[in-house]
């Protein structure tokens, strides 16, 4: 027996436990988890140190090297996303649906964990705190495999999960990391059927559609963040710029920025010079059309693929559109399916772009970094899913739950 096998065969001993523990005790557990991370912040500090020196070491670019720093900020935001989960009303038990049938059989439709969640993930170690949140809360047990730059820091905190864990009394295997580096652990995760049943990948395109093509677990599918802004012909400038350079340079390594600017024909030579100001301080690098180019000279030209690129760097591609339809349509083309957002004075015109853009989360006049668990009130999030089946958008309790038919009967048999 592989250790994977064996630690398939504790998660799921795990999700079984989990069936019988009240939400008062997975609260209380998820709090002490919260009081853990605050006052082992140091140890989790010094793991993250050792991994932020190897990945400068190694050249990581900029960006990723911010999605794996911890700070002290950023730990006690973990913390907090734990309490939120710890406060935030108990879904699994709910009666989604019930009905009775004329033979008397009284149906009930009732939520339920999905059971062990596997996920595979890349940088970002709060995610390993996310993750554990949002699975315990919902009476899931967990398998994490995160990615090897940020192994010193995952294991430091899954460490001290397990003891809030252990120290409330709850099975300390409902939270795993794999802690190999190996790229074959993560390929056998995939193929974990009958111990994991559901597995999230959460990261770069690559690692994404890897997932979605080797795994035979079933798959919810999280997608890369090329996220547009369309400033239309009746936005408030004003609003518009700042919209722009919050949602472009307030954090570059994450997947709800923005990388890509539509704007409208008829305001751009008075948008584009006070957006590029705006922009100098954090110099972002301006990609652009014809259009673009001939009222900042010193646009670099645009390329088709840049329309199609998530930079997680300070690069923004600009097109230009004569129409709200054009916008809808190059949108439409070369999104991710997961941020969009339009900044307009024109409710007609946001309703259309509300109704036309595929999208998880479409906004009008609000920054794409919006698309965020804890910015929607859901404490935290397993990840941002651009498909369309289960889940959408930033997964929170309710996503981690499927449902079953719960039938009381008195002696029916069928004719």
């Amino acid at each position: 027996m592989t250790d994977l096998q064996a630690m398939g065969e504790r998660a799921v001993s795990a999700k079984y436990a989990l069936q019988k523990v009240s939400a008062q005790e997975r609260d209380t557990t998820l709090r002490e988890a919260a009081k853990l991370l605050s006052s082992q912040a140091p140890k989790i500090l010094d793991a993250n140190e050792e991994d932020i020196r190897a990945a400068q070491e190694s050249g990581m670019h900029p960006g990723m090297i911010d999605r794996l720093r911890l700070t002290k900020e950023r730990i006690e935001a973990m913390a907090e996303g734990l309490c939120q989960i710890a406060e935030l009303p108990h879904c699994v038990g709910e009666i989604m649906e019930r009905f009775e049938r004329p033979n008397g059989l009284v149906i009930e439709k009732k939520r339920v964990p999905l059971g062990v969640i596997g996920i595979i993930y890349e940088s970002r170690p709060n995610v390993t705190a996310d993750a554990f949140g949002l699975c315990f809360k919902t009476g899931n047990a967990v398998i994490l495999k995160g990615g090897s730059d940020a192994l010193r820091s995952n294991i430091a905190i899954v460490e001290i999960l397990r003891s809030a864990l252990e120290q409330t009394g709850m099975p300390a295997d409902a939270l795993q990391l794999i802690e190999s580096t190996d790229r074959a652990a993560a390929a056998a995760l995939m193929k974990m059927n009958g111990y994991v049943d559901v597995l999230i990948p959460r990261g770069g395109a690559g690692l994404i559609r890897s997932v979605v093509e080797n795994s035979t677990v079933p798959v919810i599918e999280t997608g890369t963040g090329n996220c547009h802004v369309y400033v239309d012909k009746d936005a408030d400038l004003d609003m518009a710029v700042r919209i722009v350079v919050n949602a472009k340079t307030q954090r570059i390594g994450v997947c709800n920025a923005c990388e890509s600017l539509v704007i409208h024909r008829d305001i751009e030579a008075a948008f584009l010079p006070r957006l590029a100001e705006a922009l100098s301080p954090s110099r972002v690098e301006l990609r652009g059309d014809q259009a673009v180019r001939e009222i900042l000279p010193d646009c670099t030209p645009a390329s088709e693929e840049d329309y199609g690129t998530e930079y997680l760097d300070y690069i923004l591609s600009l097109k230009t559109v004569d129409s709200v339809e054009e916008a809808i349509a190059h949108i439409n083309k070369y999104n991710t399916k997961h941020s969009d957002c339009i900044v307009t004075q024109n409710k007609e015109t946001g309703e259309k772009f509300l109704g036309e853009v595929d999208a998880a989360c479409v906004y009008v006049n609000a920054s794409t970094r919006f698309t965020d668990g804890f910015e929607f009130g859901f404490g935290a999030e397993i990840g941002i899913s651009t498909q369309k089946l289960h889940a959408r958008g930033p997964m929170g309790l309710r996503e981690l739950t499927s449902y079953k038919y719960v039938i009381h009967g008195n002696g029916q048999i069928r004719g």
